[in-house]
């Protein structure tokens, strides 16, 4: 091996080992429920305690957890969804197999009146399923483990999610039922569809996935065709569990890619946008970009050099559309490892060299900065987030994971509902 690959290697796993420590230490380790977010009070996110879930298998093998440590927080965590109350009163932890988007980090119930969220719940069922495969020892925890992913799996009700339409909705709440919108378009639910898609007990149509597609947008964006959505982790999150490479559905086979080059097409559209900046934002260029969903500075409005800007907080930023503050996701361009390394690599870099961002912190890189906010503190790269978030914690260490070994996506491949979801919604080729 090359000393620059070693030299790469390393930091890449320096920054994963970082990272991870976020769930070994913000995690309550009776129930396994992950905060969403470092700030005081705050409840657990179940997208979060799912991506935990996915990245202990990654922790044992770079032995940053023993596998003994990882069995017994996988455990208490599968207990917990397992055990924690099911029905419509709106005060339980989930209804019809699928959970709360926040939850109480000590208690378990719904947290802030939120809704029972159905594309969170996928994440939380994929992380499951991943601790369901990876564990396979013949012992009696390993055994557990297996039968309770499987059982978590079975019982959410796809259909019942539905609610009488074509494609799934984005939740309900006891109190007024189901949301207006539901997951049409391109975005992050992807797997939402292959999970439900591949259920053996309350399985989506086929006809849900059609229903899905089109409504997609297909656009010429900063030299790029490719299946359109706005932000840069509607692009990956997916992608953490399903190695998309070379299998097609019918919409890409009538654009002759798959979904893993569709991402690397957005991750270059990124790219281009940030040195052609229109907006005139400081310091983005060709290491400078990443826009998703994430913490901002705002809501604010303030001149700066005599323009006035408008910034946010925490909002889905994208491109070409906006919204765009000048606030750059360095997760968001680490998300994007395996579809183009030739341009995250370089990022990467130049965030660690110069904006230091991963010597000072215990959890790596911190969630968001914005060189154009000015910043009372006099710090040189303005606004810097003082959170850390759980989803963005989750797709470094496993994106990272999927870059240098594949170890999510081999072990996914091994998922049989995975590979029947993905059979039902027309995708054909490759490992499949």
């Amino acid at each position: 091996m090359s000393s620059k690959k070693l030299a790469v290697d390393a930091e890449l796993e320096k920054i994963q080992h970082a990272t991870f420590n976020y769930f070994l230490h913000e995690t309550n380790p009776v129930n396994g429920l992950v905060i969403d977010k470092t700030a005081a009070d705050w409840p657990a996110s179940i997208a979060a305690t799912g991506l935990a879930l996915a990245a202990y298998p990654v922790a044992v093998e770079r032995g940053f957890m023993s596998r003994a440590a990882a069995v017994e927080r996988t455990l208490a965590t599968l207990r917990f969804f397992w055990n924690s109350p099911q029905g419509p009163e709106p005060d339980a932890t989930g209804y019809q197999g699928f959970y709360y988007h926040f939850l109480d980090m000590q208690t378990g119930r719904r947290a802030w009146q939120c809704e029972l969220s159905t594309v969170d719940s996928a994440f939380l069922l994929a992380g499951a399923l991943t601790a369901g495969i990876y564990f396979d020892a013949d012992t009696a925890d390993e055994h557990e483990i297996r039968t309770l992913a499987d059982a978590l799996y079975r019982r959410a009700d796809w259909q019942w999610a539905q609610d009488g339409g074509a494609t799934v909705t984005h939740g309900w709440k006891p109190e007024s039922g189901f949301l207006k919108y539901r997951w049409e378009g391109y975005d992050e639910a992807l797997l939402l569809y292959m999970l439900g898609l591949g259920s053996p007990t309350h399985p989506l149509p086929e006809s849900s996935y059609a229903a899905r597609t089109s409504t997609y947008r297909w656009e010429h964006c900063y030299g790029q065709d490719y299946l359109y959505a706005g932000p840069l982790f509607t692009h990956q999150l997916s992608h953490v569990w399903i190695d998309f490479r070379g299998i097609q559905d019918a919409f890409m086979r009538s654009k002759g890619i798959d979904y893993f080059v569709n991402s690397r097409r957005a991750t270059y559209a990124h790219q281009q946008y940030a040195i052609e900046n229109p907006l005139k934002f400081a310091g983005y260029g060709r290491h400078y970009w990443g826009l998703t969903a994430s913490d901002g500075p705002g809501p604010d409005t303030i001149k700066v050099n005599g323009i006035e800007r408008q910034f946010f907080d925490y909002v889905g930023r994208g491109v070409p559309y906006g919204p765009d503050d000048g606030t750059i996701a360095p997760w968001a361009v680490v998300a994007s490892l395996p579809f183009a390394p030739e341009i995250v690599l370089p990022t990467i870099d130049h965030l660690i060299q110069q904006v230091e961002l991963t010597e000072s912190d215990p959890y790596g890189f911190k969630a968001t900065f914005n060189q154009t906010r000015p910043e009372i503190s006099g710090n040189p790269f303005g606004w810097v987030s003082p959170w850390h978030y759980g989803l963005n914690k989750g797709p470094i260490i496993l994106m990272i994971e999927n870059y240098r070994t594949g170890l999510l996506w081999r072990l996914m491949r091994n998922c049989p509902y995975i590979a029947s979801g993905l059979r039902r919604a027309g995708f054909t080729g490759g490992w499949l």
